[in-house]
């Protein structure tokens, strides 16, 4: 097989792993956003008020998480990975994978993961002002609600604000981190979520020079 027929075979294979890594996507964004709020829902609705906001700083907390992921797999480079993979490391694989794929990732850490947690938060916040206002018999339920938004915006915003600059500063460790993670649960649980076009003969070769 020549040159021009492998890189060929290599993209249409490329092509067709990152479509089913996009359903993959779906069905994880799906899942994610039930279990979210499911939880939130039945433990808002059991516990008291500083339970549920220690549940919505939680929830805000995923959410900036998963976008200090999404900025640094966008940041790092791919290079300082190639050794580690050749070598074959544990997360060396994984972390060649999240880079290449960083557009995927990227999308579903930031918009996805983001946009579900940025929603059950306000749903969050609005369970815990309806949970005050019961305690309080309506009483000042406007500037209730306008403090506990307000609140939730600050702490987003501000934690994403940070979380950039960690991300930016540290994107090589956090993408390794996350590779890990991966690797993990690859190997006990047998679960690859990321597209299977990570690595290649090339890649090994590159490494090892």
């Amino acid at each position: 097989m020549n040159s021009d027929s492998k890189k060929k075979k290599f993209k249409k294979n490329n092509e067709s792993s990152k479509a089913s890594w996009i359903y993959r996507a779906f069905i994880i964004a799906f899942g994610l956003s039930v279990f979210f709020s499911l939880i939130s829902e039945i433990l808002l609705k059991r516990v008291n008020v500083f339970a549920s906001l220690f549940i919505l700083l939680i929830i805000i907390a995923i959410g900036v998480i998963f976008d200090i992921i999404g900025i640094a797999v966008t940041s790092a480079s791919e290079a300082p990975f190639h050794a580690i993979s050749a070598d074959k490391i544990p997360g060396g694989k994984e972390a060649v994978k999240l880079i290449r794929n960083a557009d995927i990732v990227s999308n579903f850490c930031n918009d996805v993961v983001g946009d579900i947690c940025g929603i059950i938060s306000g749903a969050a916040g609005a369970a815990i002002i309806l949970k005050i206002t019961l305690y309080t018999r309506g009483k000042s339920e406007i500037v209730l609600s306008i403090l506990l938004t307000g609140i939730i915006s600050t702490l987003t915003i501000g934690g994403k604000a940070i979380g950039k600059g960690i991300a930016i500063s540290n994107s090589k460790t956090v993408v390794y981190s996350v590779a890990l993670f991966l690797n993990t649960l690859k190997k006990h649980l047998n679960i690859d979520i990321l597209p299977g076009n990570g690595i290649n003969k090339e890649t090994n070769r590159r490494g090892r020079q």
